[in-house]
């Protein structure tokens, strides 16, 4: 089973910059499909990007391209997602997900394992 746990959270001005880490541990992750999803209050979870632990596909929301990037470190197990030009709009908690590859890469039922959470508040 693959287990998630992000960090890198925190408070920023709008414009300002943050990276978000996801620890994965676990047994064939590698095959796993990855995601960041992000829930704001009165706001449906949301999908941010997704892609394959092994591949270079990515898929971005049209409200975070370019500004937003997602990356992995073999060597340490490690998801990340940089996050440039901050707007007060992307105020949420973030998540880390996986998935086995079944399913939309947009949809987060298609996701089986998801980390806790860590918030990120952007001010104007």
């Amino acid at each position: 089973q693959v287990q998630l746990v992000e960090s890198g959270g925190g408070s920023v001005q709008a414009g300002g910059s943050l990276r978000l880490s996801c620890a994965v541990s676990g047994r064939t992750f590698s095959d796993y499909r990855m995601g960041w999803f992000r829930h704001a209050p009165v706001k449906e979870r949301e999908f941010v990007v997704g892609r394959r632990w092994s591949g270079d596909n990515r898929v971005y929301a049209d409200s975070v391209k370019g500004r937003f990037t997602i990356s992995r470190d073999n060597s340490k197990n490690k998801l990340y997602l940089q996050m440039n030009s901050l707007k007060p709009e992307d105020t949420a908690v973030y998540y880390c997900a996986a998935s086995p590859g079944v399913g939309p890469v947009m949809s987060a039922p298609s996701y089986t394992v998801w980390g806790q959470g860590t918030q990120v508040t952007v001010s104007s």
